[in-house]
């Protein structure tokens, strides 16, 4: 896609700015989608089957085509505010940019968000037959294989988000800005939102369980912590209004 045409689909009024930035990048089941400029670009790149396909360098080309052509606007657009993005980053500044992130990998709900992705990686490889032999079951209107579907989309998203909400709150106390909608509780309710839908899936697995294993209840136990712990941390997450999804 060339940057003429990014500027045109940009330029659409059918878009919301920003409405990309606090989803769960889970396009198949978003109603947002003919709203999301990101959702569009992909649409239009990647309409060819082989461009969709991650092992096809077809799929690496196009992406790197977009990434390239975006960047090259983010610069048109700083140069005119005056801005040269090359000399933004001092040798101090990536230093700085390297003690941050060991920062943010070492903070308490960043660690705990990891070992949940790792805790779920761990209780489907022990179960792998058994889910293969119930999928199909359904108990109460509910599949399992549509909760199991929720856990492993959500698995490593839950810890990204979490790490994203602590870097930007990091970088809000030292900014000092208070000025808009803060970035940090934006990416901390889209992570709560993730574990309450969790929390659903690992109940309706549980409803499978017959053989008494309380992997599903301490899976539940472990992320619902979490999910205090974010909410005590970013006190103002679950009443931020994410562009599109909770305007009204």
């Amino acid at each position: 896609m060339d940057r003429d045409r990014l500027k045109k689909l940009a330029a659409e009024k059918r878009f919301i700015p920003g409405i990309y930035n606090y989803c769960d990048r889970w396009c198949e089941r978003c109603p947002m989608t003919s709203r999301c400029l990101n959702f569009s670009i992909s649409e239009e790149e990647f309409s060819d089957p082989e461009a969709r396909d991650i092992r096809n360098k077809m799929f690496w080309d196009k992406l790197s085509g977009v990434l390239r052509e975006s960047l090259e606007l983010l610069r048109e657009s700083a140069r005119q505010w005056g801005v040269e993005l090359e000399t933004l980053d001092s040798p101090e500044d990536i230093e700085n940019i390297k003690a941050k992130e060991a920062a943010v990998e070492n903070h308490l709900l960043c660690r705990v968000a990891k070992r949940y992705s790792e805790l779920v990686e761990n209780w489907f490889r022990e179960r792998e037959s058994l889910f293969f032999e119930t999928v199909a079951a359904a108990r109460e209107g509910v599949s399992l294989d549509e909760a199991i579907e929720v856990i492993r989309w959500y698995q490593y998203f839950i810890c990204a988000k979490v790490m994203r909400a602590v870097r930007g709150k990091m970088e809000e106390e030292e900014e000092g800005s208070g000025e808009f909608p803060s970035d940090s509780d934006g990416s901390a309710k889209i992570a709560l939102i993730a574990m309450d839908r969790s929390i659903g899936a690992w109940a309706v697995i549980q409803q499978f369980i017959t053989d008494g294993d309380r992997g599903g209840i301490d899976a539940i136990a472990f992320l619902d912590r979490l999910r205090q712990a974010v909410e005590e941390t970013f006190s103002n997450a679950r009443s931020f209004i994410r562009p599109g999804f909770d305007e009204k």
